[in-house]
Order: C-alpha cells, then structure tokens, then sequence
C-alpha cells in the first residue's frame, strides 16, 4: 500500500490524468462507481471532477503561484514578559506632584509680575497658589519615595547631565522661596525681602513647570522617550492653563491670568495634536485604554475652560462665576493631562511591543541606509530578538 501510494505521486499528474499505467485514487475506472481514464464516469469523457475541484489542482492551473498557508505571526515576547522594568511610582503621588509642579510655577512667575506692575491682588493670589502648591507636590514626591531623607539625599551631589539631580535643586529652593513669601504676604513681615524671595521663586517658576517632562523623557519607558521634543511643551502649556486659571480668582485684576491661561490652553492642546502624530506606535498608549479616555476628557476639559476663560471677561455681572467655573475645568483638564501622560507611559513600559517594534524598524531603516533618530535610542534598552 505504501509503495502504491508513492507511486501514485511519482507517476500522477496534477490534472488527474493517468500516467505511466497509475491513476490517484479517485480516477481509477476499476474503483466501484469510479470513472474511466480521462472521462467522467465509465467510458465518458472529460475531466474528472473530484480532482478538477481540487484546491490545490485550482492554484495549480491558474499559474504555480504561491499560497501563504501560515498566517503572520503576532507579536509576543519572552514569555509575553515586558522588556523594561515599569516605574514604581505609585498614583495618586507622582500624578499629584506633576500638576501641582505646575501650578506653583506659574503662580510665582505671575505673582512676580503682578509684584512689579501693581496689582496686589493677583500678587496675593500667586505668592499663595506658589507655596501651596510647592509644599503639597514635594510631600507628595516624599510619599512616593518612603523616607523624606531620600530627597535630602538627592541634594547631597549637583549632577548637570541627570533631570532628577537638577530638578531636586530647582525644587528645594523654589518651595523655600515660595514659602517665605506666602509668609510675608499673610503676617505683612518683611515685604523687601519677600519681593526678592519672591522674583527668585519667579525666576525658578518655568524650570519648575517643565524640568518634570525632561525627567519622564530620559528615561526608557516608550511612551515618554518617544514624545522627547513634544512632552515639555504639553507640561508648559498645562502648567500655564492650570496657573493662569488660579490668577482668574483675582476678581478685577486677573486679566493678564486670563491672557495666561487661554495661551497656555492653546500651547498644550497644540503639542498634544503634534505628539500623537509624530511618534508612531507610541501614539497608540495615548489614544487607547484608560490614558486615553482620560486624555480625552482633558482636552474637553481645557477647551471649555478655555472657551469660559475668553467670554467672562465680558460676562458683565456673571464674570465672578464664569471665572471661577473656567479656572476649575482649567485645573481639572491640566490634572487630568498629568494622569493621562503618567498612565500612558506605564501602560507602554508593560507591553513589550511598544520597546521592540520601533527598535526593529530603525534596526531595519539602517540596514537600507536611511538615517534615523538616534536619540530614540539613547536611553532604550538593546534590541531583543522574540
């Protein structure tokens, strides 16, 4: 039987015609209720149609073109284990310490400003947004690394070249700053030396706002690394939506806060469009998931706080009110952009396709001989083959 079926293969065509005395089974006229050589049924003639309607005689005749009988493979890693390590900060801490980062830095540059221009209210305003958001985001920073001598640790050493080492020196000095001139500005103590404290805390403010997304961008998480370029001026524009909508609780004075607060909405709504397109696969951390239905509320969130921010400065009587409910959906769509941001990294750093997949193509895109970003790879961990 096996040498029979051999045979078959050896001196049988694909057309189902006899060849050499053998026929495949199917063809053969001595095979109850089979078919003559060549004919349909016992002497007829024509093909044999249990070999005509044969898949693999159809490709056969329509060329000897290839079929692809194995699908594309999905991508899987070792294991389906992530190729980084994910960050192990925790929420509420390090969302919590981004945005109110933020909000202090902005609130002393615009408190510095209304200092030196005459409007006491605004100054007031500011000076107290600054401090309180200073002490708050550096407890929450402090919860999220376990001991507060964790943090005076990082102060032991002044490292240029790490984001970490140079945002622990802008922020110790900035909340002393800021605290001295909340201080001075609720006892009345003072008021020289807390105008200096003060245009120093200014001063330090956009270091402040923005050294944040330098710090998420030069670490390894896909995320964050791609969106290098674009993440510091998401942080800027969040950080002076949020501030500028603290500034427009100063009734009658906060037009310049107002004027902050529209420009810093259109800055973050801006880069955050730019960053979607540009980075690729990454994108995808953005737009799908929980970070990106948070995202989206943000954006919702800053464009009516924005809309509300441009029609209550001739709201008439209703301006208080107006102001108020535009500098919460301000602060509320800035905080939320923190989260989205932090959770679409950490959902990135856990699926092992968002640190492969681009190595791969810029791997592939040198091998062709275009040139490609090489900082995308500064901080990423090797290639690994699955």
């Amino acid at each position: 039987m096996r040498w029979r079926r051999s045979a078959e293969r050896r001196n049988t065509s694909w057309t189902g015609d006899r060849v050499g005395g053998w026929a495949p089974y199917g063809t053969r006229d001595d095979r109850p209720g089979g078919t003559a050589p060549g004919g349909a049924g016992p002497g007829g003639a024509g093909p044999d149609r249990s070999v005509a309607q044969n898949p693999r005689v159809q490709q056969r005749r329509r060329g000897r073109g290839e079929q692809l009988m194995v699908p594309d493979a999905e991508f899987r890693s070792y294991y389906d284990r992530p190729i980084i390590k994910p960050p192990v900060w925790k929420v509420p801490d390090v969302p919590t310490y981004l945005y109110l980062g933020g909000v202090a830095g902005v609130s002393a540059a615009t408190a510095a400003l209304a200092d030196a221009t005459g409007r006491p209210v605004l100054r007031r305003v500011g000076r107290l947004a600054a401090a309180f958001g200073a002490t708050v985001s550096v407890g929450a920073l402090v919860h999220d690394l376990g001991r507060p001598t964790r943090f005076l640790h990082m102060l032991r050493v002044f490292k240029p070249t790490s984001p970490l080492s140079v945002g622990s020196w802008i922020l110790a000095p900035f909340g002393a700053l800021a605290g001295a001139t909340a201080a001075s500005e609720l006892t009345g103590i003072a008021p020289g030396l807390a105008r200096l404290a003060g245009a120093g805390a200014g001063a330090l403010g956009p270091a402040l706002t923005t050294y944040t997304a330098v710090l998420l961008a030069d670490t390894a998480v896909p995320a964050w690394h791609e969106a290098y370029r674009e993440l510091p001026f998401v942080f800027a524009g969040s950080a002076l939506a949020s501030g500028g909508g603290v500034g427009m609780l100063a009734g009658h004075e906060a037009g310049p806060a107002r004027a902050i607060a529209v420009a810093g909405a259109a800055v973050e709504l801006a880069a955050t469009s730019v960053l979607e397109r540009r980075i690729g696969l990454a994108a995808r951390a953005y737009r799908t998931g929980r970070a990106g239905a948070v995202l989206k509320a943000a954006r919702a969130a800053t464009v009516a706080g924005a809309v509300g921010a441009v029609l209550s400065a001739k709201a008439g009587r209703h301006t208080r009110l107006l102001s108020v409910v535009s500098a919460a959906l301000l602060n509320a769509g800035s905080a939320a952009t923190r989260y989205g941001v932090f959770e679409a990294g950490m959902a990135s750093a856990r699926d092992p396709e968002y640190t492969v997949v681009p190595q791969r193509e810029r791997l592939d895109a040198r091998a062709q001989g275009v040139a490609v970003d090489r900082t995308a790879d500064r901080s990423s961990p090797p290639a690994v083959s699955t």
